[in-house]
C-alpha cells in the first residue's frame, strides 16, 4: 500500500503515468535545498535493469542518495568557483565547457563550505549506474516517460527544438522522480572511467579503477534523439571542455572516488 502511494504521488508530481516505481524502501520525494540555493531529491535503494539489448544487466544499489534536481547552474557554478566558463551565458542556463576535473573540483569545494561541512553533506559526481538508475526512475522505455519520440519535446532539449543553444534549467517536464533535464541539453558527467559493462548481475558498482576517459550521460541541445536514450553511454577524457557538456551533482555522507 505505502509504495501505490508513493506511486501516485509521483504521478501527480510529474504528470507522467509510465513511471514503474523501483524496488526499495519508500523515500520522500519533496526536494531539499542546500546553503547556496541547490535542490536535491532523494533517490531509493532498488533492483533495475541497466543499458540495453546485448547489454542489459542487472543492477542492485543499496546505498540511498541524493541528486540535484537541475543541472548546475552557471550562477551555482560561479558562486562556487569564481568564475563562468559558459559559451552561452545565462545565470540559470547549465554551465558547459567544464570538464571533468573541474566538476570534482567544485564538488570539493562546495562539500568544503562550512554551512555544508556542518551539515555532514559531501558533493559528488554521480556513477553511472546511480545516473541511469535515477534517469529512468522505474521505467523501462528508452526515455524516462515513455518510447515515443514525439513526446520527447516536451522534456528534453535536443536537436529538435533547442535552436541550437543551452537553455534555462527546469523549463521542459521533469521525469518521475522530480529530476529536470535529465534528457538533453547539456551532457552530464559521471563518476566512472569507460568500460565495458559486466556479463552478470552486479551490486554497487563503482566501474573500473582506472582508464583514459570519463563517462558522459543524457545528451545535449545538439544531440539526436538516439544519444539522449536513458541507456545511451558517451565518454571523453576528462581534461575536455566542451560547449555540450555540463554537470549534475551527488549528495550523500561518504565521499567513494
Amino acid at each position: 500500500m505505502r509504495h501505490t502511494l508513493l506511486a501516485l504521488l509521483l504521478v501527480a508530481m510529474t504528470g507522467c503515468a509510465s513511471s514503474v516505481l523501483a524496488d526499495g524502501p519508500v523515500k520522500a520525494v519533496v526536494p531539499v535545498k542546500n546553503s547556496i540555493g541547490m535542490h536535491f531529491v532523494p533517490i531509493p535503494t532498488g533492483t533495475f535493469t541497466m543499458g540495453k539489448s546485448k547489454t542489459a544487466h542487472k543492477v542492485i544499489l543499496t546505498q540511498p542518495f541524493e541528486l540535484g534536481v537541475y543541472e548546475v547552474t552557471q550562477e551555482q557554478y560561479e558562486a562556487v568557483m569564481g568564475t563562468n566558463p559558459s559559451h552561452f551565458k545565462g545565470p540559470q542556463n547549465p554551465v558547459e565547457k567544464v570538464s571533468w576535473d573541474d566538476a570534482v573540483e567544485f564538488c570539493r569545494n562546495l562539500s568544503e563550505l562550512p554551512a555544508e561541512k556542518k551539515s555532514g553533506h559531501v558533493y559528488r559526481l554521480p556513477t553511472e549506474t546511480e545516473w541511469e538508475y535515477a534517469c529512468r526512475a522505474g521505467t523501462t522505455t528508452k526515455y524516462s516517460c515513455g518510447d515515443s519520440d514525439s513526446k520527447l519535446g516536451d522534456y528534453a532539449w535536443y536537436d529538435k527544438n533547442s535552436n541550437n543553444t543551452t537553455r534555462p534549467v527546469g523549463q521542459k517536464q521533469p521525469n518521475p522522480w522530480g529530476l529536470y533535464d535529465i534528457h538533453g541539453n547539456v551532457w552530464e558527467w559521471c563518476q566512472d572511467w569507460y568500460g565495458d559493462y559486466p556479463s552478470g548481475s552486479v551490486t554497487d558498482p563503482t566501474g573500473l579503477a582506472s582508464g583514459d576517459r570519463r563517462m558522459l550521460r543524457g545528451g545535449s541541445f545538439n544531440s539526436r534523439t538516439s544519444y539522449v536514450h536513458s541507456a545511451f553511454r558517451g565518454s571523453k577524457q576528462p581534461g575536455n571542455r566542451r560547449l555540450s557538456d555540463g554537470f549534475r551533482p551527488a549528495r550523500t555522507h561518504h565521499l567513494s572516488r
